[in-house]
């Protein structure tokens, strides 16, 4: 095998995690040359790195594993696999007093490794995701190497890229057919999940803060988040005081405060309404729904999302606040130019439709009609308005300030919130 091409002699050698994870399923990797250890990306905030390369079964068992794994029948000693590898390494100094920040990235990333060790393995072909080959969640404690080294998180999985080659890693807008593949795959997802509920409470991970306190007396969740997503209100609260100061948005008035008779702000109504509370419309959400997060076949027919991080119980419509928002084209929303306020229009009710459609095709689907569908797809706009006026908006920002002007004129979406909340 090559040399190392690793710099940094204090964090954890990628090449020897991969050696020791593989290992176990009689597997290695090819070599270590840049030719096939290629880094695809590194992670937010200088966390780790997504490492591209090959690995060749070491003997028939590890073909076998492998042939399980990717549901064929061909492979032998010697056969190679495309692989990635997610190693998480925090900066240093970054867990001796972590931040919220701090807290939610590292939580995230044993979300991560749940979902695709215990859920991603019940899913159907027609929910593509990728397979995970090994994951340090299950790793014998290390006995060898530095500290760093030890405490390393990493995981291993089969790479998407081969069935889905088209690459929307760079912030983009996706095309008409690819979109309703999207809306196709999240219905899919977003229903299967309700074979993994109700969920048990003293499983799930709390908010980084309140979890990192509970894992302090052994406590604390083990599996996904309690609330999906890393953008609501419980813990994004300095943003939103922050916000709530800002004298310059319309957005501090509108969603941060009392709003004429309604004494409680409309984010605080709308985030309290889509908290996980056992309801039979909950499901799992993917929490990260976005172009940068999935990869589509080459006719566009079929897609595939990745990065798990924050996967957990929320309302389906929230994972579609986001992507309508920061991944739909606004034609596919709206005709023409976007007026100052603007009630749900023809095009982007088919597309709710056409998810709607999906989601409710199971037999454990429950009753959801189409006007409390509604009513949540506008609180999950508010509640992702209230996100962007925090932290920066990007996306179809117009459309998106356009529709929760009209939300929050309407007395009816008061009325219900208020009731509902």
């Amino acid at each position: 095998m090559g040399a190392s091409k690793n710099a940094d002699p204090n964090q954890p050698k990628a090449e020897r995690v991969a050696t020791s994870l593989l290992a176990r399923h009689d597997l290695q990797p090819v070599s270590f040359s840049l030719e096939h250890w290629k880094p695809v990306q590194a992670l937010w905030g200088g966390y780790g790195q997504v490492i591209a390369f090959n690995a060749e079964a070491s003997s028939a068992k590890g073909a076998a594993y492998m042939e399980r794994l990717l549901g064929r029948i061909n492979g032998q000693q010697g056969s190679v696999y495309p692989l990635i590898m997610k190693i998480v390494t925090p900066p240093p100094g970054s867990q001796e007093s972590p931040s919220e920040g701090d807290l939610r990235k590292m939580l995230s990333y044993d979300v991560e490794q749940y979902f695709y060790e215990e859920l991603a393995t019940t899913l159907p072909g027609d929910i593509p995701v990728a397979k995970c080959v090994a994951s340090s969640r299950t790793l014998p404690n290390q006995t060898e190497g530095s500290a760093a080294e030890s405490q390393c998180t990493a995981m291993i999985l089969t790479d998407l890229r081969i069935d889905f080659p088209v690459d929307f890693s760079k912030r983009q807008m996706l095309r008409l057919d690819v979109v309703y593949s999207a809306l196709t795959w999240l219905g899919r997802f977003h229903a299967k999940s309700w074979d993994w509920l109700p969920f048990n409470p003293e499983d799930v991970v709390l908010p980084p803060l309140v979890e990192a306190q509970e894992r302090k007396g052994r406590k604390g969740g083990r599996s996904v988040w309690r609330n999906g997503g890393y953008t609501y209100l419980e813990t994004r609260r300095s943003e939103f005081q922050a916000l709530q100061k800002d004298e310059l948005s319309e957005w501090s008035a509108a969603l941060c405060r009392p709003h004429g008779q309604h004494q409680t702000p409309a984010a605080v109504l709308a985030a309290s309404f889509l908290s996980a509370s056992g309801r039979a419309f909950e499901t799992y959400i993917h929490g990260d729904v976005k172009s940068e997060n999935m990869f589509a076949s080459k006719d566009g027919d079929q897609v595939a999302f990745y990065d798990f991080q924050y996967v957990g119980i929320g309302l389906g419509v929230s994972d579609l606040a986001k992507l309508f928002t920061c991944s739909v084209p606004q034609t596919m929303l709206v005709e023409g130019d976007v007026p100052h306020r603007l009630e749900m229009q023809p095009k982007e009710r088919a597309l709710l439709e056409r998810y709607r459609e999906i989601l409710l095709e199971t037999d454990k689907a429950p009753e959801y009609e189409w006007h409390g569908f509604c009513r949540h797809w506008e609180t999950a706009l508010v509640d992702w308005c209230r996100f962007q006026a925090s932290w920066g908006f990007w996306g179809n920002t117009e459309w998106l300030e356009a529709r929760v002007r009209s939300i929050l004129s309407d007395q009816g979406w008061w009325d219900w919130i208020e009731r509902e909340a």
